[in-house]
């Protein structure tokens, strides 16, 4: 990798654009095999809750990694967890609903032209879909308030990390069984051969994924100030670690896939928080950001409008879209000029 590092290096100025341009070819190859992992069992919501997290999580998974091992402020580390989530939750659900729309349930016009049995078997499907995204939902006000009521004290230490980590351990646990269960039912396995190339090229991405943050990141350590400064870490790391989140979002919202542009990008707030935030926490405590009341507020309240619709209707209608997109203005309004 350092023969890597050295080649992009010899771009000179352009060398920051060229490790951004390196860390979203990482992101399009663990998304092109996701998508091929939809064919052997990680399907819809399982694929979006139980896989996709870990991948376009990743970023955030390394980049704690990277400020513990730099010594860096733990409060980068909470910021950039609120910044993903807010972002994943508002804005990158907003946009695809807006552009073209977000149905969980199919409606009229999709029954047309399929027989009796498989009308009755995709209702089916998609109502187990619907059911298993308002569970990930809820999820995500379980793991918010957990953490608000932790920080309640102004930091995050060992205890709650621990805490917070055993949730997720225990949300993961469940979706595992799932799926195990599913293909139980469907009588299939995943072909190992095939498992395991697409889990080198996964390894492959991760790779590089480290490869581009880490540069990223000591580079922007070295610019005392500007807003391309070590000051601003925690949320211009954040916006970067939301680009695969973009990708999946607009490509599965083109492909007109609602059930996993929901559940990956509510499954992948999961990663974050409570994940990497308890993983810090248990490492080095964690101050709270001063900003953190106005983040869990625009995620909460996102949670809860996402649920309404998925449970009333089944869809997100496309000016709640706009509503999301607002409100990610408004948290940006309110976490940077305030």
């Amino acid at each position: 990798m350092s023969e890597l590092i050295q080649f992009i290096e010899q771009a000179g100025e352009w060398a920051p654009l060229a490790f951004l341009a390196l860390f979203a070819l990482a992101s399009a190859l663990t998304i092109w095999r996701l998508n091929a992992m939809t064919e052997y069992g990680f399907q819809g919501t399982a694929l979006g809750t139980l896989v996709m997290p870990f991948c376009s999580g990743l970023g955030n998974l390394i980049f704690v990694y990277i400020v513990l091992d730099r010594g860096g402020p733990a409060q980068d580390v909470f910021t950039n967890a609120l910044v993903n989530n807010t972002t994943n939750l508002t804005l990158l659900i907003g946009l695809p609903a807006l552009i073209w729309g977000l149905r969980v349930t199919p409606g009229d016009e999709d029954k047309k032209g399929t027989t009796a049995p498989k009308a009755k078997a995709k209702t089916q499907e998609h109502a187990l879909n619907r059911l298993s995204l308002m569970l990930t939902i809820l999820a995500v006000l379980f793991f918010t308030g957990a953490t608000w009521a932790l920080a309640q004290d102004g930091k995050l230490d060992f205890g709650d990390g621990l805490v917070l980590v055993g949730l997720f351990v225990f949300w993961q646990t469940i979706h595992v069984f799932e799926v195990l269960k599913h293909n139980l039912q469907q009588k299939q396995s995943p072909n190992p051969l095939r498992l395991m190339f697409d889990l080198a090229l996964l390894g492959v991405g991760a790779c590089l994924l480290y490869v581009s943050i880490d540069w990223l990141v000591a580079w922007l350590g070295k610019n005392p100030s500007g807003f391309l400064s070590a000051k601003n870490l925690g949320w211009l790391s954040g916006w970067l670690m939301v680009i695969p989140n973009a990708l999946l979002a607009l490509y599965y919202g083109w492909r007109r896939r609602p059930d996993i542009v929901f559940s990956s990008q509510v499954g992948d707030g999961h990663i974050c928080i409570p994940l990497c935030i308890g993983l810090f926490a248990l490492v080095k405590p964690m101050p709270v950001p001063k900003f953190f009341e106005q983040a869990a507020l625009v995620i909460v309240g996102a949670a809860v409008v996402h649920f309404i619709f998925v449970a009333a209707i089944g869809r997100l209608p496309r000016f709640m879209g706009a509503a999301m997109i607002a409100a990610y203005g408004w948290f940006l309004y309110a976490g940077l000029l305030t």
